[in-house]
């Protein structure tokens, strides 16, 4: 198979055949625990394998993290947003090279890749600017000659866990905006996509040394849930930030709350396109099929239903079943492809399990699904992209498949509509497509949408940095990214001075001695 530029990728971010899993920046930690090998799901080929982390060597990480912090805390925070300036123009140079081996470990296709490693760019560039502006607030005091106000201080140590889909993007959202609040930050890369992290901390550390940043600012530890088991029970790691299923999220949860420490949970979505009988149809195609098959279904925000009124049901039907037929499937790399793998024979296992459980619903397949076999596909992780007729009440309707798997419903009114689109345990992203005003507000109001993300004439996929990514129920109610999603990152702290000369109290008590 056609390498498309990966040996040459490797090189320039540094990734060997074999890499040691742990480090905090300049220095790497041997462990002996193991290796984890990682897998191209586009060719099955053996990309490479990292040294999987153990309990000596996260201790190790996490010690240089708390001595790193103490000194990190102190540097003001517009030098610390120019540390992070540059290194989202390390990632500029880098671009070509971190995408195409964010696709050809994880399977998106390549411009997705690049996708994602803007993405990485755009929250530099955000973080930035955040680093001037990490603002308090004044208020008034009851009290005369007393002055109040609150202000944000460094968190301490906060833990990523990131998942395969957003092999390095999520991880940016929360290490960038952490950065220049004054944190340190371990983090823990999905074991199916381990490279793509060993690659990242390799831009950090050049450009932390080149700034004499503190050792540890930046650390990585490779490892199975057992490392995340470690994160998530330490005391001295102040926040968790956890990326992936709704099964994993809850684990965390309970696990870091015991301890009282805080927690950002980004979990599983079971979005939905609601589709009007007045939608600009091409629009909505459009949103629907990149939705569904994007990533090969495989994003958080992956549009997994379709509600469509009744009165244009056939017309979708219709113009998706085409659509479907001139998909291109294989290769990421190759950009003639629409599609390219899922992540590997666990995810095709699901996908074949999914499509078995809707035919015993009675589900009916509008574009039949199916693994896909011989030259180009030996890896045996390319599926078909599927459609089918179901009932918004069915059990696997009600889950989320990490799959190109997409759902039509029919509605009447659309307030129906929107109770279908509610009708999910999950809550992270939602979208209308309508022409009529009456019901985009409907949509977006109090009575609306009950998911954190909620678009109109756009698909549910596709969030920009510059706005809170989260989601509600479910999905676990974390922000990251944009908005004032940093103040999550930091401690608030409120401060009452007293410029005079006698003690007042508050609310009027008096205390006479």
């Amino acid at each position: 198979m056609k390498d498309f530029g990966i040996k040459t990728a490797l090189q320039s971010l540094n990734v060997k055949k074999s890499n040691l899993g742990s480090s905090t920046g300049s220095k790497w930690i041997k462990s002996s625990a193991g290796y984890i090998d990682s897998y191209s799901p586009a060719d099955g080929k053996l990309i490479g394998r990292v040294e999987a982390s153990n309990e000596k060597s996260f201790e190790k990480v996490l010690a240089q993290a708390q001595n790193a912090f103490v000194e990190w805390r102190m540097v003001p925070a517009p030098k610390r947003g120019e540390v992070v300036r540059q290194i989202g123009e390390a990632l500029r140079e880098q671009k070509d090279f971190l995408g195409k081996l964010v696709s050809y470990e994880m399977g998106k296709s390549y411009q997705e890749g690049l996708g994602e490693v803007q993405e990485m760019i755009d929250i530099c560039d955000f973080a930035v600017g955040l680093s001037r502006q990490l603002n308090g607030l004044t208020m008034h005091s009851e009290r005369p000659l007393h002055r109040m106000y609150e202000q944000y201080h460094p968190l301490g140590i906060v833990g990523v866990i990131s998942a395969f889909n957003f092999p390095v993007a999520v991880w940016s959202w929360n290490a960038m905006v952490a950065w220049v609040c004054g944190d340190a930050c371990i983090w823990k890369p999905s074991e199916k996509t381990p490279l793509c992290g060993i690659a990242c901390q390799n831009i950090v550390t050049e450009v932390f040394e080149r700034n004499n940043v503190p050792e540890g600012v930046s650390c990585i530890i490779n490892g199975d849930h057992k490392v995340g088991q470690l994160m998530c029970a330490e005391e001295n790691i102040a926040m968790v930030s956890a990326t992936g299923s709704v099964r994993m999220g809850k684990a965390v949860g309970q696990t870091v709350s015991a301890r009282l420490g805080r927690v950002l949970l980004e979990l599983g979505g079971n979005n939905a396109i609601i589709i009007t009988e007045n939608a600009n149809m091409d629009m909505a195609i459009i949103g629907a099929v990149f939705g569904a098959v994007g990533t090969a279904g495989q994003r958080c925000t992956s549009s997994r239903r379709l509600i469509v009124h009744e009165n244009v049901y056939d017309e979708v039907k219709n113009r998706l079943k085409k659509a479907y037929g001139q998909l291109k499937i294989g290769n990421p790399l190759d950009q003639h492809n629409h599609v390219g793998p899922v992540i590997d024979k666990l995810a095709v296992k699901a996908y074949k399990n999914a499509l078995s459980k809707i035919k015993s619903e009675g589900g009916q397949f509008l574009v039949s699904g199916g693994l896909l076999n011989g030259k180009g596909y030996e890896s045996g992780c390319y599926v078909k992209p599927a459609i089918a007729e179901v009932k918004n009440h069915f059990e696997i309707v009600q889950t989320e498949t990490f799959a190109p798997i997409l759902y039509l419903i029919k509605y009447k009114t659309i307030e129906e509509a929107i109770a279908l689109q509610n009708g999910v345990k999950q809550g992270l992203s939602s979208a209308i497509m309508t022409s009529r005003l009456q019901d985009m507000e409907k949509f977006l109001s109090h009575a609306g949408s009950d998911c954190g993300i909620a678009n109109v004439n756009i698909g549910t996929s596709g969030a920009e940095i510059g706005g809170a990514f989260g989601g509600e129920k479910e999905t676990g109610g974390g922000r990251e990214s944009g908005s004032d999603a940093w103040k999550v990152y930091m401690r608030r702290q409120t401060n009452t001075i007293n410029f005079g000369d006698s003690l007042p109290l508050a609310q009027g008590i008096k205390f006479d001695l």
